[in-house]
């Protein structure tokens, strides 16, 4: 659901208009504006960043010894879901 911006919101946007935050007076929460593709385009970073860390992990674990080789998962995963094994 997208909510409508209200005036005030959209003026004080347009004075700040590369940092606005907006905070809930009974929560204290404190909320940043940001326009679509920003939020998108940061989110985009985030999941590319957790990608690049995940493999840097993998790697970590390979040079560790751990693991497994893949024509053991490989194997396990036929194995386990009824798939044919590999010809």
């Amino acid at each position: 659901m997208t909510e409508k911006l209200p005036p005030e919101i959209r003026d004080a946007i347009q004075r700040n208009p590369d940092q606005l935050w907006l905070e809930d007076e009974q929560t204290h929460a404190v909320y940043a504006v940001v326009d679509e593709q920003t939020y998108r385009r940061a989110m985009r970073a985030l999941q590319e960043q957790e990608d690049w860390n995940a493999v840097q992990q993998g790697l970590k674990q390979r040079e560790q010894g751990l693991g497994q080789p893949l024509a053991e998962v490989d194997a396990e995963i036929r194995e386990e879901f009824n798939f044919p094994p590999r010809a």
